[in-house]
């Protein structure tokens, strides 16, 4: 069947709860791996935003490298990790961390 046929089926018909989940990555949803990116090669990326990364656009290539390449994307995630953790908080008049993620303080 197809990957949406077998996600149907993992759905109660009369609706479902916090308990019925599906990984982001079907393959190996215990491990911190490129399999996401193989998945993503095999069209079976769970939401719309994470097959649009796959879709003869200009990720195409990342995407593909990833997929083959494990250290590449461990390498280049961690790289990311640093930058983000440099960026910093912006507080006082510069920003605010919101109570209700919605709404501006």
């Amino acid at each position: 069947g197809t990957f949406a046929a077998s996600l149907r089926g993992d759905c109660p018909q009369g609706g479902g709860n916090d308990g019925n989940l599906a990984p982001l990555d079907a393959s190996s949803p215990d491990y911190f791996d490129n399999s996401y990116f193989s998945g993503l090669l095999s069209h079976r990326g769970l939401l719309h935003s994470d097959q649009a990364l796959y879709d003869g656009g200009s990720t195409d290539g990342l995407v593909r490298s990833y997929a083959s390449n494990n250290d590449q994307f461990g390498s280049d995630f961690a790289a990311a990790m640093v930058k983000l953790g440099n960026l910093g908080v912006l507080t006082g008049a510069y920003g605010e961390i919101r109570v209700n993620c919605r709404a501006v303080n």
